[in-house]
Parts: structure tokens; C-alpha cells; sequence
């Protein structure tokens, strides 16, 4: 696996002829790109077996960007195992590993974003002001500089796979987005880096987010499609659970993400929550 950590090296590893391993050069091969934030789990594993599965040449980001943690998260003490990540990465037959630094994905003196107006301040957004335009902005930066023909993002950030779907429409840029179901462990919990952050009582609390989405469900298959009172059913979880704290539970159109009133067709339930000083998400779609 070539490591890069500069721009200018992972656009010659993209482009080199011909190509010998840790080359990305797509002349007819098709090239996937997998980002991530690092600190991988098996969720991040099921995009990149995905990835392989759908395209020649695989290549994974890790880049753990400022932008889109506001001035009182948890940048600073965001998980980071770069020699672990790349060992796994390795273990999947990943070809090109772009790791680069902030100064170089953030030269000094940039001012200039990506935003999806309307979208950006919906779900994560409203309670993260600032959040999605620093994913739009980063996940824009790195389709210029890795140029991938389909990219894999997972299912547990419903919201953001919707926004970036927008921003390649909106911008025509040339990558098919391909989202991935959430991978959970056998009790339920949506796989996160932000796990690592719980200690074994947290954890138990954390299977909140996951019972309240089974309890909206629940309803659903009996048969309700009022959203206040699938809403309602979700939320009962949390007061039998006071030490999580709910940010949002919410049912709205997947695709433009404005809550609904009715759920007559397809339709994203998401929940945010905080399990001590961990903010933690999940969804469900129901479909009737």
C-alpha cells in the first residue's frame, strides 16, 4: 500500500502509467474512494470490502478535519491509531493510503468553503452549526485531488451521504456516491469511532439510540404513520433512560431531509444523543 501524504503525491499515484501496485491510474479501470476520519472499526472495513467489490483500484482518505468539529467538540482528543489503521487497510489490499496534514489540505490564507444551502442546518446541522460545511468542503477538496469514480460512505451518517449526494449533483462532479448499511455489534449499537470514548456502564446506556429507533419501528409495523407519534414512541425510550440525553429524534424525507407529518412513503428516522460527554447517532428508514 503507498502511503501519501501530500496532495501532489497522490494526484501522481492517481495518474502514474503503467501501473504498479499503489498506483490509482483509471485508464478504463474504475477507481473507488473511501473516506475516513481514521480510528478504523468494521464499519469503515464494510465500505472498503464494498469498494473492492465494485471497483478496480480502492483508496481510502484519513483525514481527521477541524473544519467540521465546532470550537467546543472533541477535536483534540479525536481517536487516532495511524499505524493500526494502516495494518488493516493493508490486510483489505487497499492500493493508496491519503493521509495528509491540515497545512496541507488548509494552506494558510484559504477562505474558501463548500455549503449546501438549506441542507447544512438540518438534523446534525442545526445542533453542529458549521458541521456539514466542513464535510462538504473536505469531501469536495478530496474528490479534486483523488479524482474517484464512485465513493463509499456509510448509512449511519444519513444525513451527510444526502448533502454530498446534493453538492456532486449541484457541482457536477463526476462521482457516483454509494452508501452502505450500518454495520452494528450484536447487541445493536451502530459501530463509531466515538465508542472508544465509553467506558462498560456508558456502553450499556449508548443501546438507547438503537431502542428507540426499534420502538418507532415497532409502532410503524403496527401500523401508525403519524410522525408525532412515532416520534413520541421514540422519545418514551429516553425518558425511561434519563442519564442519555436526546439532542434530536426526528422523521423526515431522505432525500431533503424536512420532517414530515405522514410516513407514506420512504422515510429516514435519525436520533442523536448524548451518552456523557459522547454524542453519539443512529437511523432507520422506514419503508411502508
Amino acid at each position: 500500500m503507498k502511503i501519501c501524504n501530500t496532495i501532489d503525491e497522490m494526484r501522481a499515484a492517481r495518474a502514474s502509467r503503467p501501473r504498479p501496485h499503489g498506483s490509482l491510474q483509471s485508464n478504463g479501470d474504475v477507481v473507488g474512494l473511501v473516506p475516513t476520519m481514521g480510528a478504523l472499526h468494521q464499519g469503515h472495513i464494510s465500505l472498503v470490502r464494498a469498494a473492492r467489490k465494485e471497483c478496480d483500484r480502492v483508496a481510502v482518505s484519513l483525514f481527521v478535519n477541524p473544519l467540521q468539529f465546532g470550537p467546543s467538540e472533541d477535536l483534540a482528543k479525536y481517536p487516532r491509531n495511524f499505524d493500526r489503521d494502516c495494518t488493516l487497510l493493508e490486510r483489505e489490499g487497499v492500493e493508496v493510503l491519503f493521509a495528509p496534514s491540515v497545512e496541507e489540505m488548509y494552506p494558510a490564507g484559504a477562505v474558501t468553503y463548500v455549503s449546501a444551502e438549506g441542507l447544512s442546518d438540518r438534523l446534525c446541522g442545526r445542533s453542529r452549526p458549521g458541521h456539514f460545511r466542513g464535510v462538504t468542503t473536505v469531501v469536495a477538496k478530496l474528490f479534486n485531488i483523488v479524482q474517484p469514480d464512485l465513493a463509499f460512505f456509510g448509512q449511519k451518517d444519513a444525513a451527510q451521504v444526502t448533502i454530498i449526494r446534493r453538492m456532486v449533483r449541484d457541482l457536477n462532479i463526476p462521482v457516483r456516491i454509494v452508501s452502505c448499511p450500518i454495520v452494528r455489534e450484536p447487541d445493536g449499537l451502530a459501530m463509531s469511532s466515538r465508542n472508544a470514548y465509553l467506558d462498560s456502564p456508558q456502553r450499556k446506556l449508548a443501546l438507547a439510540l438503537y431502542r428507540s429507533l426499534m420502538r418507532v419501528r415497532e409502532q410503524f409495523d403496527q401500523g401508525e404513520r403519524k410522525t408525532v407519534k412515532l416520534i413520541e414512541a421514540g422519545r418514551r425510550v429516553f425518558r425511561e433512560e434519563p442519564s442519555v440525553r436526546l439532542d434530536y429524534l426526528e422523521i423526515v424525507d431522505p432525500d431533503a431531509l424536512d420532517p414530515i407529518d405522514e410516513v407514506s412513503r420512504a422515510a429516514l428516522v435519525a436520533v442523536a444523543a448524548f451518552v456523557g460527554n459522547t454524542r453519539l447517532i443512529d437511523n432507520i428508514v422506514l419503508k411502508p
